[in-house]
């Protein structure tokens, strides 16, 4: 039963492993606050400052998520020390499939956990916005950038986030030119900065009768969704508001109505627009909210002390720089050139499957 000797210690060796991720995640401080903030949220009056109560329920959700995480990582430690104990006392070799798979998956789990503890940035925790932009090549990019829309979506899904569509032009022929979504979910902008870039599609073209291979690119831009009470100041004459009717899919009402905004920060030379809401008052929110999320992620990603420092300069989009490498032929292979962590299963990649990708990151950048 060496297999069995082997294991037991590798389990043994990952207890050390478990207490770190406690006292990064600070379990014992986060079960203190959950206790005051439940007590907080059961007084008199908790509920006449609605903003105020719906920050207090994020945070215990918050918390609770946070400890749940450590709970069950820790009482799957013991379900796994248990069934690695039983294999070995009764010398049952067929207990060993069951006890390799669960061990795998416990270990990528708790690698997953302690890689978001790393998740420290100022604006990590935030839900996400991400924006797609097709490059030169006409209907071969834009249907790539419809690929990559549905790929984030996906991994939207898989990780139980919510996404909602903020705006999106149609392609000419297939695909798109551009679209915004937000993703919702605690840690999501964390996770998926990651992704900001040019991504490079390598394969041979559905729209080209001589099946030549072709290359497309697309830019991915990720931001952090940002509130109204972040320190983030926008001024109304620093702002150039245009209204359009809209062009993307929205329902027959806002294709009859100029409901679309189209707001430019002039200092920066930013331009966003929404044209997915009812109303132009709705639309000309969420463009406001978009640009609040473009500046704080362009100053922390200058290191900027001022959002007045950022240059209109910084929002061209170079597309010589690109991240990721998908190629379908003549072979297949996703290849991050940054981490240089790569996939050949690049039907699961486009299907959402981008968790190895974004953990390469994290770990690189943690000073592994």
């Amino acid at each position: 039963m060496l297999e069995f000797e082997e294991y037991k210690q590798k389990i043994t060796a990952l207890k050390p492993d478990l207490a770190t991720l406690s006292a990064a995640l600070k379990t014992e401080e986060a079960e203190k606050e959950i206790e005051a903030l439940e007590a907080e949220s059961a007084q008199d009056g908790f509920w006449s400052d609605m903003e105020h109560s719906q920050k207090v329920l994020k945070r215990i959700k918050q918390l609770k998520g946070k400890c749940e995480t450590y709970r069950k990582l820790k009482a799957r430690h013991e379900d796994l020390t248990v069934l690695c104990q039983m294999a070995l006392e009764e010398g049952d070799e067929t207990l060993l499939p069951e006890l390799a798979e669960e061990f795998e998956n416990f270990e990528n789990d708790l690698e997953t956990a302690r890689l978001a503890t790393l998740l420290t940035g100022e604006y990590d925790g935030q839900n996400a916005i991400i924006s797609f932009h097709a490059g030169a090549g006409g209907t071969e990019a834009q249907d790539w950038a419809q690929m990559l829309y549905r790929m984030y979506t996906r991994w939207a899904e898989r990780h139980g986030y919510k996404y909602k569509l903020l705006d999106y032009l149609d392609g000419d022929e297939a695909g798109l030119k551009s679209a915004v979504i937000s993703i919702e979910g605690e840690n999501a902008y964390g996770y998926l900065k990651s992704e900001s870039g040019v991504h490079r599609l390598v394969r041979i073209s559905p729209f080209d009768s001589s099946g030549r291979r072709h290359t497309s690119f697309v830019a991915v831009e990720v931001m952090p969704e940002i509130t109204d009470d972040t320190e983030i100041e926008i001024r109304p004459e620093d702002l150039k508001v245009d209204t359009y009717r809209s062009s993307g899919a929205g329902g027959q009402h806002v294709n009859k109505t100029e409901s679309a905004i189209r707001i430019t920060h002039i200092p920066t030379g930013i331009i966003v627009s929404c044209q997915v809401e009812r109303s132009q008052h709705q639309n000309r929110e969420t463009a406001l909210r978009m640009l609040r999320s473009k500046l704080a992620e362009i100053k922390e990603r200058e290191h900027l002390e001022k959002i007045e420092d950022i240059k209109g300069v910084q929002q061209k989009i170079e597309w010589g720089s690109q991240i990721r490498s998908y190629v379908f032929m003549p072979y297949t292979l996703v290849k991050d050139h940054r981490t240089n962590f790569e996939s050949g299963n690049i039907s699961a990649v486009m299907d959402g499957d981008l968790d190895g990708f974004i953990n390469a990151y994290l770990s690189m950048n943690s000073g592994k």
